[in-house]
């Protein structure tokens, strides 16, 4: 019995059995230190009302930022995972399927023969971690691109010439 998984020419897993691929485990890494980004204007704001409030004595010292630091310390360990979780794709001898969303589910399939053209496009946290987005542009205004963030690097890079190289194909 064969189980391993079907290759393209280029190399690259092509799953046709409905089965996602995750995402590269680091992509839960940067979902993590942005979250941790987003986090710290409220722990500043809770520190700066509590000195405000100090002097009030309102409240017992530490519950403002205790609080606000115990609600950020929760969101940083369960949301990214679960948003990293949330995402897959699948990609097959003609199309690429997009899965993401948490509350609001999307699946986005984009046929190689509707694809413009392709960007690979990193920001300093993606090259920090070694991950790449691969950006699909498709004719159209309605959802026009299609993102898929959290690739290795070298794997986005992979899939861009393999999209190219049958879009290639199908135009001679």
């Amino acid at each position: 019995m064969d189980t391993a998984p079907a290759l393209s020419p280029a190399g690259l897993p092509v799953d046709d059995d409905g089965e996602l691929t995750r995402l590269h485990p680091n992509y839960a890494h940067a979902l993590r230190l942005r979250t941790v980004g987003l986090a710290i204007p409220f722990l500043v704001g809770a520190l700066a009302l509590e000195a405000v409030i100090r002097k009030a004595a309102v409240l017992p010292p530490g519950l403002i930022a205790g609080t606000v630091l115990v609600v950020a310390l929760a969101l940083v360990i369960r949301i990214p995972q679960s948003r990293y979780n949330a995402r897959g794709y699948q990609i097959s001898a003609d199309r690429l399927r997009v899965v993401r969303g948490l509350l609001f589910r999307s699946d986005t399939v984009v046929p190689f023969g509707r694809v413009q053209h392709i960007d690979v496009d990193q920001g300093p946290l993606d090259r920090f971690f070694g991950i790449a987005t691969l950006t699909l542009h498709t004719a159209g205004n309605h959802n026009a691109s299609v993102a898929l963030p959290g690739l290795g690097e070298e794997l986005a890079r992979d899939m861009r010439e393999e999209i190219r190289a049958h879009i290639r194909r199908e135009s001679l």
